[in-house]
């Protein structure tokens, strides 16, 4: 199967961590063969939707710390989305305007007859932050707004809050409201450009010193081993991006409960590959740009998520034929 990869260019990752360098080498493994191409490499024409596609091969015994683990078979060919086994949208974030379009031309191509995961329309409806609403039993009171007034009130009810973007990632723009936040007035003010943008605030969950759970759902299941990254003395967010230090743990009895609760759901909703963030017993984030760390967990417990990837997308890719 020829796999196409949408992603960022392939120099600026950092193949040693990467999770879609391990997606590729799991995808290698198995005899299948790669394509990249950039977000503005897709393009439509005459109604189909296409992507200017590089074909790469895996250097043997390369080290991923360095930049030639990768070398390019065959200069950028316009394809057919349709023409590849699978579509993977591997493009980080930020879901600007730009994306949105993306996520659109990947809707059009599986109308086509593209196999895409995870699906265009499924990404864009499913907005990382705010996905969470709509399981409250699984969330500490939490407010989206970009009302000062309700924030505020808000604020004065739970005392200790959290207050964020709707599009941030890596833990950007993350504060923590304190019962006596001297600054509050002016975070929000900063953080909603004085009421014209929407945030996102939740009641602070103290277990964030314990870790923030990366629990990462393939084909609707969840692999055993979470991501508990741990803030550094001081800070509140755990981020890698942030300094947070990573540690694989099996998941708890409730993280297995959420995991099995909404992960059925997403799948059935074009969704192969989710990362769940949980804070003690509560749901934050429901990531599905392109979840991370299958490194993580496979060096820290032999869990390979990679291959376990791979094996779930063969089985969607059969489905769908």
């Amino acid at each position: 199967m020829r796999v196409l990869f949408v992603l960022d260019p392939l120099e600026s990752l950092n193949a040693y961590k990467d999770s879609s360098v391990a997606m590729m080498r799991a995808l290698v493994a198995r005899g299948h063969t790669l394509c990249v191409a950039m977000q503005g490499d897709l393009f439509i024409e005459a109604g189909e939707v296409r992507a200017k596609a590089s074909s790469i091969e895996l250097v043997d015994g390369a080290d991923l710390h360095a930049r030639a683990w990768w070398t390019e078979t065959q200069a950028g060919v316009d394809t057919p989305l349709h023409a590849f086994g699978a579509v993977l949208m591997r493009k980080d974030p930020p879901f600007d305007m730009e994306y949105v379009y993306a996520t659109h031309m990947l809707e059009y191509a599986q109308a086509q007859g593209a196999k895409v995961f995870n699906s265009g329309a499924a990404i864009r409806n499913h907005p990382e932050k705010l996905a969470i609403t709509e399981f409250t039993e699984f969330t500490a009171p939490t407010l989206v707004s970009r009302d000062m007034s309700r924030l505020k009130a808000f604020h004065t009810e739970h005392r200790d809050v959290i207050v964020k973007p709707l599009d941030g990632m890596g833990g950007t723009g993350v504060f923590r409201l304190t019962p006596n936040e001297t600054n509050r007035n002016a975070i929000l003010e900063t953080l909603t450009n004085d009421g014209c943008r929407t945030i996102m605030a939740q009641r602070y969950i103290p277990e964030i010193t314990q870790g923030d759970k990366r629990i990462l759902l393939i084909g609707g299941e969840a692999v055993p081993y979470c991501l508990a990254r741990i803030p550094l003395a001081g800070e509140t967010r755990g981020n890698l991006a942030a300094g947070g230090r990573g540690v694989a743990q099996a998941l708890s009895e409730r993280d297995t409960y959420i995991a099995a609760q909404i992960g059925p759901k997403l799948a059935k909703r074009g969704l192969l590959l989710v990362g769940l963030d949980v804070i003690g017993d509560y749901v934050t984030e429901v990531n599905v740009t392109s979840p991370t760390c299958f490194v993580e967990i496979t060096e820290q417990t032999g869990f390979d998520v990679g291959a376990r990837f791979v094996q779930a997308l063969e089985a969607a890719v059969s489905l769908a034929a």
